[in-house]
């Protein structure tokens, strides 16, 4: 089945970025309004985030959600075949800054959270980066689809592994430089094991991996966030969060990281995965005091 959906998609991603955006618009009103993909899930959530917005408010919040969400999917097909010329027309990243602690012999975590579009970031960071770019990642639930991204998004220099499998690959990695990027901000695979911490109004619970690992290996840690300048075009940005872990518990990280992703979701609502069910587990005194 690959063989018979990629060289599809090769050829969709050979329309220019207009014509795309013009079939994007279609199949938004189709999502939005027709089939309603997650509606419900997405105004819940904005509820529980943003209780002082009118309903309107809101809405309007998850109309536009749903273009970035739109958009995202077919830039990313477009990425099947997209040049490094032409990316970089459309994004830019402040990777001077990374490249200085690798310079000083720091290994680095990239903390992100799931704005759009963060694949543009598997097109700038392994061409700019003095150190290989390892992406951790969430296979796709549907095997050709989890194939055709697993190609594009390594097509220029960014080393996968899944998050099925890190704890088993990630010595490979920390025995020599690198740049790790992770997204920390969804829900972990069992609610017991994880920090719990506000998340705007209401208790989530956050993975404790990257912040253990970070204090762990003593790497700097950086957090980067995604800004939608115009339709298709971006900028990452960087702050500095500390260029070594140690000096950290795991628990101060993740609050500097929540706190991180508020103000990155704040700044522009409407680009920020709202679709995952983020308040889905509710807490449980077994699992612990909640951090402020």
């Amino acid at each position: 089945m690959y063989y018979v959906v990629y060289p599809f998609l090769y050829l969709f991603s050979l329309l220019p970025f207009r014509v795309l955006y013009f079939l994007a618009d279609g199949i938004r009103v189709l999502v939005f309004y027709g089939l309603k993909y997650r509606r419900d899930v997405v105004l819940n959530n904005l509820r529980i985030a943003f209780p002082e917005k009118t309903e309107k408010e809101r809405f309007d919040i998850a109309r536009e959600f749903y273009k970035n969400l739109i958009d995202t999917f077919i830039e990313s097909v477009k990425f099947i075949s997209l040049s490094p010329k032409a990316a970089f027309r459309r994004s830019a990243a402040d990777t001077d800054e990374i490249n200085a602690l690798i310079s000083k012999g720091h290994n680095v975590h990239v903390m992100a959270c799931h704005q759009f579009n963060w694949e543009y970031a598997n097109i700038l960071y392994p061409i700019k980066l003095k150190a290989p770019f390892v992406g951790v990642y969430m296979p796709i639930k549907n095997k050709v689809l989890d194939r055709v991204f697993y190609n594009f998004r390594k097509r220029h220099g960014t080393v996968l592994i899944s998050a099925t499998v890190f704890k088993e690959q990630s010595h490979d990695i920390f025995h020599k430089p690198y740049v790790l990027a992770l997204a920390a901000d969804q829900n972990p695979g069992h609610p017991g094991n994880a920090y719990w911490l506000d998340f705007f109004s209401k208790p989530a619970p956050f993975i404790t991996g990257p912040a253990k690992a970070a204090v762990k290996n003593k790497t700097a840690v950086v957090m980067v966030g995604f800004n939608r300048l115009k339709r298709g075009h971006f900028h990452f940005d960087y702050k500095l969060i500390t260029e070594d872990a140690i000096g950290f518990t795991p628990e101060q990280l993740t609050i500097i990281y929540r706190d991180e992703v508020e103000r990155i979701i704040r700044r522009d609502p409407a680009n920020y995965l709202w679709s995952h069910r983020r308040w889905k587990y509710d807490w449980k005194p077994e699992y612990g005091d909640v951090i402020k």
